[in-house]
């Protein structure tokens, strides 16, 4: 077991005088839903998700050396343009870090980031963003202590994501990522995401996540003023005990391949995300009409056709459509003649599994 201390950077390194990197990091979409938080951003249920692979942050970092180290500095570029309403975010990310990575307050930081895909509109746009910065981060140690091995930096990288973005730990590494303490699961932590894809049945591979974009607006209720909402839930230990349950099928599910169960655990999990935000005090609904027309949609085409299509929810409105990529063609066709109307503009993004964070630079 890993503890948080083991975290803390040895004080012997030395300061570099500049230079920078550039990261590209996945959304994730979670199969098991992480839905509370206890102290310190540990969930309160662990999950499962799938790396995405076209929906993703591009951040660069460059840094330069500064004589004041009292404070943080930095500048925030988003898509090219300062982002004011940024700031507050990444400030409170530094400060959570500062106690791991202390040689932050060292340096001025130039932080560069865009989206592929629209933000803050329920396709986890802070995993990502969060996740890329913290690779950053993770690069600038290492030149610090070259000595860090390969497994440290990433597991360190997804603590730290963590720390900005509860989910972002699962957007670092691996295809299928496990998050939150599981007896089932050997390394499993609160502290970071583990790689599950090893033992992946074949039935997974390249698995597909057609996104539809329902409602590309910011959410109503942000997904930190959600999660704080499971602390007085009157369903919130039924909840936790579900999903961790749900876990423990889904990981042997992966492993088999058995896609009739996998498609009852994620829609399931998904409905049960959303039952708690309108079950919560003051209660929510992040789902629109066109989300519940798509959902009986996809129901009555897979009633019909026999073929293995699914959806899954995030914080939002829209839906993520999951299918095998052996029955693409088919889905793709489905989903342009009967769902692209439900969705804003027509619009919808085709996504797939990835592996996780990327250095670009």
């Amino acid at each position: 077991m890993i503890f948080e201390k083991e975290f803390i950077i040895n004080p012997n390194y030395q300061l570099i005088e500049k230079g920078n990197f550039e990261w590209s990091s996945p959304s994730n979409i979670a199969l098991v839903k992480y839905w509370g938080k206890k102290d310190n951003l540990i969930p309160a249920n662990p999950s499962i998700s799938f790396t995405l692979n076209n929906c993703k942050t591009i951040t660069k970092l460059l840094f330069e050396k500064k004589f004041n180290s009292t404070e943080f500095s930095f500048d925030l570029l988003f898509e090219g343009k300062p982002k004011e309403d940024f700031k507050p975010k990444i400030s409170k990310f530094l400060e959570r870090i500062e106690k791991y990575c202390p040689y932050i307050k060292n340096y001025h930081f130039t932080i560069d980031t865009k989206n592929t895909f629209p933000h803050s509109s329920g396709i986890a746009s802070s995993a990502s963003g969060m996740a890329a910065l913290a690779m950053n981060i993770m690069s600038l140690e290492k030149l610090l202590t070259p000595e860090i091995s390969d497994d440290f930096f990433y597991e360190k990288a997804s603590f730290l994501a963590r720390l900005g973005s509860g989910s972002a730990c699962r957007s670092i590494k691996g295809s299928v990522v496990v998050w939150g303490e599981h007896e089932e699961i050997k390394e499993s932590s609160d502290l970071f995401g583990i790689d599950f894809s090893s033992n992946i049945h074949s039935n997974f591979n390249h698995y597909q996540d057609t996104i539809l974009l329902v409602d590309k607006g910011e959410k109503q209720v942000s997904s930190t003023v959600g999660h704080d909402l499971m602390h007085n839930h009157p369903f919130a230990e039924k909840r936790f005990s579900q999903a961790y349950h749900n876990l423990s099928t889904i990981k042997g599910v992966l492993t088999n391949g058995n896609l009739e169960d996998f498609i009852k655990i994620v829609e399931s999990e998904a409905l049960t995300l959303h039952a708690m935000m309108m079950t919560s005090m003051p209660y929510f609904i992040l789902i629109k009409p066109n989300t519940l027309e798509i959902i009986n949609k996809i129901w009555k085409f897979r009633n019909e056709t026999k073929i293995p299509v699914c959806f899954t929810l995030d914080a939002g409105a829209n839906v993520h459509v999951l299918y095998p990529e052996n029955v693409r063609v088919e889905t793709l066709q489905f989903i342009k003649d009967e769902l692209v109307g439900y969705c804003q503009n027509g619009q919808y993004i085709c996504d797939e599994i990835g592996f996780g964070s990327q250095k670009l630079i």
